[in-house]
């Protein structure tokens, strides 16, 4: 077994382990609510596992498929997305807390946020990988592929979404040719406009101001990060053991899907979250690793985007978690319940293996874009 065969192996048994890990707390911090609202105690816990199955159906599924298909139907795929994205404000959406991010189709609903963030991450690496090559016109159309789906995420709002769906068009742009004067210019203004948008909307500088001082409103805004802490607290080293979380108990809110961290803190105390902190470590580790066994320039980029979009947004979660970033509806990537989340990780994983498995050799500047077919191309 060669080197990229090892460490795909291990990316993907790394993998396997968070997902199982989330399964696990997904049945344990739900399971007294499930009994409680469904008269089954296992609602969530089955709903996981179905999720998590689908998931690698579509996961194995695209690990198969040849790159040309992303190359020529990314930003088809993206309209359809954005398509879903805009249905949210349709009677088929649905507001939960404040924001209208969801559809729903009978007893079936989605999250179109968790998809977008993924086409918009793919549609940009193709675009700043050619956007010399794009006339003036070009450029404004297919720039419509980022700046709608942002301007519906803002208006839902999403501002959650939005942030981490900037920041992979950054990532995307700054890992591409594309030209580094030009981006640093836009990185500076996209900061301003960000820091502009925050303090914009009271109830974001509400959040902010909560977060650095949660105990000023205990009641309510602070609620959900002091009961975080107080789950924390009770974990320990060792914590209290599978099952035994109190703050579950109906008094940390989403304890199965934002803070379900704080929940495995409290049931496997610290050498829980060192154990969950060091498997998404070496999910970033590896995946990075993988991308510079791509054989292509583009597949490099794309690998690398897609770790960091699983990563930051771990990351993200976390320091919510921890007290260390305001409060902000973000998951857990392949813990926290939920299926739109976990199965588009999942085929953002088998994109990662199509790239990895790609056998022809292709360098720099072999890949063409045909734009005048609107198709990419691989030529010699």
């Amino acid at each position: 077994m060669d080197s990229v065969d090892k460490i795909k192996k291990y990316f993907l048994i790394d993998t396997g382990l968070i997902a199982v890990l989330g399964v696990v707390m997904v049945y344990s911090s739900s399971y007294i609510y499930s009994k409680e609202m469904f008269g089954t105690s296992t609602h969530f816990f089955f709903k996981q596992l179905i999720f998590l199955s689908i998931g690698c159906a579509a996961a194995f599924i695209v690990s198969k498929t040849k790159m040309t298909f992303w190359y020529k139907n990314i930003y088809k795929l993206n309209i359809v997305a954005i398509i879903l994205l805009l249905l949210t404000i349709s009677p088929l959406g649905i507001v939960v807390k404040g924001s209208q991010r969801w559809l729903t189709f009978g007893t079936m609903s989605m999250q179109p946020g968790e998809i977008i963030k993924y086409t918009v991450a793919l549609s940009a690496v193709l675009y700043f990988n050619s956007f010399e090559i794009y006339s003036k016109r070009e450029k404004w159309l297919y720039a419509l592929n980022f700046f709608v789906p942002l301007a519906i995420l803002i208006s839902q709002p999403d501002f959650g979404t939005f942030t981490i769906t900037i920041i992979l068009i950054a990532f995307a742009c700054f890992v591409s040719d594309f030209s580094r004067k030009i981006f640093y210019s836009f990185f500076g203004v996209g900061i301003v406009g960000l820091a502009a948008l925050l303090v914009a909307a009271p109830y974001r500088v509400k959040r902010l101001l909560v977060f650095l001082d949660p105990w000023k409103d205990p009641q309510n805004s602070g609620f959900q990060i002091i009961q975080s802490y107080l789950a924390l607290a009770n974990g320990h080293i060792w914590g209290q053991g599978i099952g035994n979380s109190n703050e579950k108990l109906f008094y940390l809110p989403e304890a199965y899907n934002d803070f379900i961290l704080s929940v495995l803190g409290e049931e496997l105390g610290f050498i829980g979250i060192a154990a969950i902190v060091v498997l998404f470590l070496i999910f970033t580790f590896l995946g990075f690793k993988l991308a510079l066994y791509a054989r292509s320039n583009i597949n490099k980029q794309i690998i690398a985007i897609l770790v960091f979009a699983i990563s930051f947004q771990a990351i993200l979660n976390m320091g919510v978690i921890l007290g260390l970033l305001p409060t902000k509806g973000l998951n857990l990537p392949f813990v926290s319940s939920g299926g739109s989340s976990l199965i588009s990780n999942l085929v953002a994983i088998g994109i990662i293996m199509s790239c990895v498995r790609e056998k022809s050799q292709i360098d720099e500047g072999e890949v063409a874009f045909d734009f005048n077919h609107r198709n990419m191309e691989y030529t010699r």
